[in-house]
């Protein structure tokens, strides 16, 4: 692991993902924007005063060559994209490009025994769903937990109610398949209505009647049909536990003697495991609220990384935020890193630890918080990618162009963008097209004195590419028209 413990990186998350060793985090928590066309600002006088970022995305919002990396490494997922775009508008399809380049690193960083939450709300969790399926795999889903974040108002027009109030927010649950995962890390308190289904209750709460004490098909028990305060064995197999046990539990008061019957009290425990609809954590309320416009509350996390990772183990927030992730993470005694664009982060989070962790085993523990601005460096290097010159040039291209390793990467780099750029259409024949089915032209040939930057390349379909060979552009287009393929 290339990261230390207790650090909190300010910069764009992408750039500090891909520096970060491959198979090194346990478990990641992310709280991304939401698409939610708003921009948020925490309010002036909070603590978390001049934390702000705006959730409103277009095509122009994002690096035109994540389009092409999406395409050329996981095309199923830039497909998925594509349909979200055609589906919500290219709001929509910004923000999962966005994300989707994002989660190929996510993917990349996480152990093999990892686990992953995404916290969305209903603006794109069923595009997010599509993406995290194609991405982790649709059979390591595990849950879209609800988590009622508040008590939302129904959207109105003219004072007339259209839509119910949104109250809820979804967590993508994905988890490999030799995970950690423990679901009685965290019980949940029995609601009141749960509770009114026992009607007994003595000094020690509510209960149910269990009976009878006997051992129905297994046959006669001589030694345990005995007689206790006047009552006999409930059936002819006799008691299903030794007179010992059975003066021990009537002297710890569990045990109920009614009308010739003896009944065991089934009691209740302190709550039930958590399932996927969380409606026992609120908000951040009171002293734990910062004023940072999206803060979950602690609980939340605590929940999600005891039930998910063990004591000294990575935790990864890519989108911290007031650090909610990090302050659960050090509560529980798991290591963790922390990535957020605001200079801000850094900040609350050491605010934080005076405030809610105990700092007197600690007491150097401000001193530990690393702020750090560089991008990390992978500690070993990994084999390049091998790019066959076929794969970026037409055949009729490759005669005459002998290109080192270098500029081979950059023929790449520009074959995203421009991939991006043309939104996945030839620039002759206009159709939409797979990655791989994309050549690089010259606009101006280079028979011709045409240069190699990017703003003289197009792409082209194979067929549209040996139509051009090395005339101009203007003749790709009326031979297009000539045979029909374009008006």
């Amino acid at each position: 692991m290339n990261i230390e413990n207790r650090t909190i990186f300010e910069g764009d998350n992408l750039d500090i993902l891909r520096g970060i060793d491959t198979d090194s985090i346990d478990l990641i928590y992310l709280d991304p924007p939401y698409n939610s066309n708003q921009i948020y600002k925490a309010p002036i006088g909070s603590e978390a005063a001049g934390a702000a970022f705006k959730d409103t995305w277009t095509l122009s919002d994002i690096d035109s060559a994540w389009h092409g990396q999406l395409a050329e490494q996981e095309p199923a997922l830039y497909y998925a994209i594509s349909a979200g775009g055609e589906t919500h508008g290219n709001s929509m399809k910004a923000y999962l490009v966005m994300m989707g380049i994002r989660m190929l690193e996510i993917r990349r960083i996480l152990k093999p025994s990892g686990s992953i939450y995404l916290h969305c709300d209903p603006t794109a969790s069923h595009y997010l769903k599509i993406m995290m399926d194609s991405i982790f795999g649709h059979d390591n889903f595990r849950n879209n937990i609800i988590w009622r974040r508040i008590g939302g108002a129904g959207k109105t027009t003219q004072h007339k109610a259209i839509s119910y109030g949104r109250s809820v927010d979804h967590i993508l649950f994905y988890a490999y398949p030799n995970s950690k995962f423990d679901i009685n890390s965290d019980v949940v308190p029995f609601s009141e209505d749960y509770l009114k289904n026992f009607k007994y209750r003595d000094k020690k709460g509510p209960y149910a009647r269990r009976s009878p004490f006997n051992s129905p098909g297994q046959g006669t028990r001589p030694n345990q049909c005995y007689e206790y305060k006047g009552f006999f064995p409930p059936h002819p197999s006799g008691w299903n536990v030794t007179l010992d046990t059975l003066k021990k539990m009537d002297g710890e008061g569990e045990l109920e003697f009614v009308n010739g019957k003896v009944y065991r009290k089934l009691r209740l425990k302190s709550g039930m495991p958590a399932n996927n609809l969380w409606l026992d954590i609120p908000p951040a309320l009171g002293k734990e609220r910062l004023g940072y416009p999206t803060q979950k509350p602690l609980k939340l996390l605590e929940r999600i990384i005891k039930a998910s990772s063990n004591r000294g183990d990575v935790v990864l927030d890519p989108f911290c935020g007031c650090a909610t992730t990090c302050i659960a993470a050090e509560k529980l005694q798991r290591q963790w890193t922390g990535i957020d664009l605001s200079p801000k982060a850094v900040e609350l989070v050491k605010t934080r630890l005076e405030r809610e962790v105990d700092l007197t085993e600690h007491p150097n523990l401000l001193g530990r918080i690393k702020h750090r601005t560089d991008i990390p460096k992978r500690s070993y290097s990994e084999k390049p990618h091998q790019i066959h010159i076929e794969t970026l040039f037409g055949p009729k291209d490759i005669t005459d162009l002998v290109l080192s390793e270098v500029e081979l990467g950059i023929f790449r780099s520009h074959k995203h963008t421009l991939y991006g750029k043309q939104e996945g259409k030839c620039n002759g024949c206009e159709y939409s097209l797979p990655f791989r089915n994309m050549t690089i032209d010259h606009i101006i040939p280079r028979s011709k004195n045409g240069g190699n930057e990017i703003g003289n390349l197009q792409l082209l379909c194979h067929t549209c590419n040996s139509i051009k060979g090395n005339r101009t552009h203007e003749y790709l287009i009326q031979k297009l028209r000539e045979d029909g393929t374009l008006r």
